[in-house]
């Protein structure tokens, strides 16, 4: 009676192993909601993998995979001077390199604590978060000016956080780079995020006198979507004739059919959507083609019934959804299972299989 993540475990560990093999210096991505696995098996499986180091999104994050992996925890969220940055047990202190991208970060950094380790980020055309070339000299003169020289083991390298578009990014690293070497950091390290295996090839050749750390997440845990498999629980099953009640709004039917409830709801983000970010025109296409079904009251669910997705009967409720089932379908039983189409990052699973 769960919405459940099954995952093909021989699969899925053959490909992770492939992900690693091909990434010298990998470091996972293990945030949020661990795209889907939840953050404590992504760390026990990082540590599986023998990587050195693993990457969180925020400090929260931190006592979950802390207690799960040995290796040091690079935190993206750049380090500020208030919040749970603030709050670390020493000994977790220890193992944390934090992102670090103002000139009054760093010396607040240092200030609090004089031994922490850190990384630098870079601004990107993403415009996120880092420091601009004139802030990163700054930043290298004010290690300078605290007794930093080169291969400070506290100053762990650069970061950039490139944008998702794919094979388009070679241009802009290359003049990055010729930033950090301006800046007379010193150090050989350079985290890298969103780049393509043969751009990282490619850097490898061209600046063989660094060394490229990439951050992994979606395609590492989510790369093989074929071992993955959501499934959701038939819970009950009611016939529906042309014009009978049903819902939390008392909808009328408008033609014969099934009423399915099914497993999954608001609760593990079922039914909610964020922008998609694509800018084709099929794709715009396809967004106001929902969107006037939507208006209409007619969505269609992200759940697979005799291999067809079906309609929403109305909105999700927070642990179950209603769908309609036309006549001529052919109609599951209860405690029968059927497919269901989720963004990972969004979801929350009762269950989680490995086989």
């Amino acid at each position: 009676m769960s919405l459940t993540l099954t995952v093909d475990g021989d699969r899925w560990r053959t490909h992770l192993r492939a992900v690693a093999a091909a990434h010298p210096g990998l470091v996972p991505v293990v945030k949020g909601n661990g795209y889907g696995f939840g953050l404590h098996r992504l760390a026990r499986r990082a540590a599986w993998l023998g990587v050195d180091t693993i990457a969180v999104g925020t400090y929260e994050e931190l006592p979950e995979v802390a207690t799960r992996f040995d290796g040091d925890l690079l935190v993206l969220t750049p380090w500020r001077p208030f919040g749970a940055a603030l709050e670390l047990e020493p000994a977790l202190a220890r193992r944390v390199v934090h992102t670090v991208g103002r000139t009054e970060d760093l010396a607040g950094l240092l200030d609090r604590d004089p031994d922490a380790r850190f990384v630098l980020e870079r601004l990107t055309s993403m415009r996120r978060h880092g420091f601009s070339a004139p802030g990163l000299r700054e930043a290298a003169d004010l290690l300078r000016a605290r007794g930093f020289s080169e291969g400070d083991r506290r100053l762990r390298g650069v970061a950039l956080h490139l944008p998702l578009t794919r094979g388009e990014h070679l241009p802009e690293v290359h003049r990055l780079l010729d930033n950090v070497v301006a800046a007379g950091l010193g150090t050989p390290t350079v985290w890298v995020s969103h780049l393509t295996d043969a751009e990282l090839v490619s850097l490898a050749t061209s600046h063989a006198d660094f060394g490229f750390r990439p951050r992994i997440g979606t395609a590492l845990w989510l790369g093989d979507r074929g071992a993955l498999r959501v499934t959701a629980t038939v819970l009950d099953v009611h016939r529906l004739a042309r014009g009978d009640v049903y819902g939390y709004r008392a909808r009328h039917a408008a033609r014969g059919g099934h009423l399915l409830v099914v497993s999954g709801g608001t609760a593990h983000g079922i039914g909610l959507e964020s922008p998609t970010g694509e800018g084709s025109l099929r794709s715009r296409a396809g967004t106001v083609a929902r969107g006037g079904l939507d208006a209409v009251g007619v969505v269609r669910s992200p759940f697979t019934v005799d291999g067809k997705p079906r309609l929403f009967a109305e909105p999700p409720h927070m642990q179950a959804s209603m769908l309609l089932l036309p006549e001529g379908a052919a109609v599951p039983a209860v405690g029968d299972e059927v497919d269901v189409r989720v963004r990972f990052t969004a979801t929350q699973f009762d269950r989680v299989v490995v086989t």
